[in-house]
């Protein structure tokens, strides 16, 4: 039956399976008519205007449904600027948990991918780097520049390696302000064309969850960081002019309540007016680029890929679900333990790279401990001035508990490694025990997202998993379809499913704006293969 705002009609068999498969056929409009008493659909091309209702004087038209094309969605010069098909990013997850594979999977399938190099070794970027370029050198991909508020430095050798190799696109992600290296990635190599116009090489895209850190991103480059620049002869005073008509990112994620570092902002606010505040900077500044806003954060529905292109995302960005797709680069009991997850099973815990600045990141709470033992370990810092300063109690339970060894073990341990990698950390933590006990306490930080990524047995309890609610969102709508099981999680179909079916929630939403509310058939988008999703979508 179909419901109309004034009356109910009857439909057949028949027309109930047509009107799935106009629903599904994306790229062709449909048309809705009543005939004595019933419903019958009507496929009539891709243009309004070539409408032909002849020989239907005794039918009334209830509804239209226009086509949709996938490319349609988003901004068109988002995808023509950075050669994509679909205007969908696979966004960056740390220590090469979004992988070169799923970086190459979602070029392949027309969309982009940034490699996680937070937290990996600059030997392991670079193969990484080389691996990619080699498998696919015309196709889109980027890589990923995590802040390092304790070890700026990392941030330097990335932002080096980048502009040594050839990378032309980073995510910048859990800054809290521009830094040096990101303005010297950012402005290198920029010119003016023949034609006159300023040209950027390097891009960026900047994940956001403050509105006070996109209107640093929205702004050019500091002028004080220019200047540096310009002292230290690695741009020239002509381009640091250019670099003052520029913006730091183009393209600005609002990145909502996700899994990682996120402050939890519900999209519905944080997009507005983030969006909102990009048109009047683009005035402001009256830049010769157009601003662009996407959305990051909750997103593993189709029901929520359509409100965000509704609201006016230029491009999706996804984190929480590729992570339990096979080309992700966790365990296979990660994986098992992602396809389990509710959307209450995440809460916040605190950050091992923000340790000391109280900063959180959202993690799984089902199947680990790790979340009650972050806090502990945080209230313990915040309560004492040093190691020594904890209870006998407290250093008992971290001992045989948390650290399964001696606290001076850990500190030599942690010793060991900051010797190597930034020795002014050791300097520093001998004279300062409080920075002493945050190295201590930031071993276990550090090292449980790890245990989970090598799926060590013995400390599964402790495992940090990056993860927000959106995971328990894809569980809930994949039930019963073949993305139930792990096995099937590939990270292109479901970046493609949530595409296709957003374009459906969309055609579905359509016709309820004019009045039609088809009574016991389901109008909810299913997931579906990925042959079966390309015979629809032509």
């Amino acid at each position: 039956m179909f419901m109309t705002n004034s009356a109910a009609f009857e439909i057949s068999a028949d027309e109930k399976r047509n009107f799935r498969e106009a629903l599904y056929n994306i790229s062709r409009s449909f048309a809705i008519f009543e005939k004595k008493g019933k419903i019958v659909i009507r496929e009539i091309g891709t243009l309004f205007s070539s409408y032909d209702f002849e020989g239907e004087d005794d039918s009334r038209l209830l509804a239209v449904c226009p086509a949709f094309s996938l490319k349609n969605l988003g901004d068109k010069g988002f995808c023509r600027d950075y050669g994509l098909k679909y205007p969908y990013i696979g966004g960056s997850m740390a220590h090469g948990i979004s992988t070169p594979e799923i970086s190459e999977a979602l070029a392949r399938g027309g969309m982009l991918g940034f490699v996680g190099a937070g937290g990996q070794s600059p030997s392991w970027v670079k193969d990484a780097i080389e691996r990619l370029q080699k498998s696919i050198p015309d196709l889109p991909f980027g890589f990923n520049l995590i802040h390092s508020p304790n070890e700026p430095e990392l941030e330097d050798i990335l932002a080096s390696m980048y502009i040594n190799s050839g990378i032309k696109l980073i995510e910048a992600s859990a800054f809290l302000s521009i830094t040096l290296p990101l303005v010297r990635y950012r402005v290198h190599g920029i010119h003016r064309t023949e034609d006159g116009k300023i040209s950027t090489p390097n891009r960026i895209i900047a994940k956001i969850s403050r509105f006070e850190v996109a209107a640093k991103f929205y702004a050019p480059p500091p002028e004080k960081m220019l200047k540096e620049l310009v002292n230290r002869r690695e741009i020239t005073v002509e381009q640091a002019e250019l670099a003052s008509k520029i913006p730091m990112a183009q393209d600005v994620t609002a990145e909502a309540d996700s899994g990682g570092h996120t402050d939890n902002r519900p999209a519905l606010c944080l997009f507005p007016t983030i969006s909102a505040m990009k048109d009047r900077l683009s005035a402001q500044h009256n830049y010769s680029v157009p601003l662009r806003c996407g959305i990051a954060g909750g997103l593993s529905t189709p029901h929520s890929v359509a409100a965000a292109f509704s609201m006016g995302a230029a491009y999706i960005m996804t984190g929480s679900v590729n992570q339990a797709c096979v080309e992700s680069g966790t365990s296979q009991t990660v994986r098992e333990m992602l396809t389990a997850v509710e959307q209450a099973d995440v809460c916040m815990a605190p950050a091992g790279d923000m340790f000391e600045m109280g900063a959180n990141v959202q993690v799984l709470k089902r199947g680990t401990m790790f979340p009650m033992r972050a806090q502990k370990l945080y209230d313990l810092y915040k309560r004492n001035d040093s190691l020594d300063a904890i209870s006998e109690s407290d250093r008992q339970n971290l001992e045989k508990s948390v650290f399964k060894t001696t606290l001076n073990e850990v500190w030599n341990n942690t010793r060991n490694f900051f010797l190597k990698r930034d020795p002014a950390q050791v300097e520093r933590a001998e004279r300062d025990p409080k920075h002493k006990m945050a190295l201590v306490f930031r071993w276990y930080l550090g090292l449980s997202p790890k245990w989970a990524i090598e799926g060590n047995s013995e400390r599964k309890i402790d495992y940090q998993i990056w993860c927000g609610p959106a995971m328990g969102a894809f569980n809930e709508w994949a039930k019963g379809s073949h993305f139930e099981k792990v096995v099937n999680r590939k990270v292109a179909e479901v970046a493609l499913n949530l595409l296709f079916g957003g374009a459906v929630t969309l055609r579905s939403q359509a016709l309820k704006y004019q009045g039609i509310e088809p009574a016991n058939i389901t109008m909810d988008y299913r997931p579906l293969m990925q042959q079966e999703i390309e015979r629809y979508h032509r």
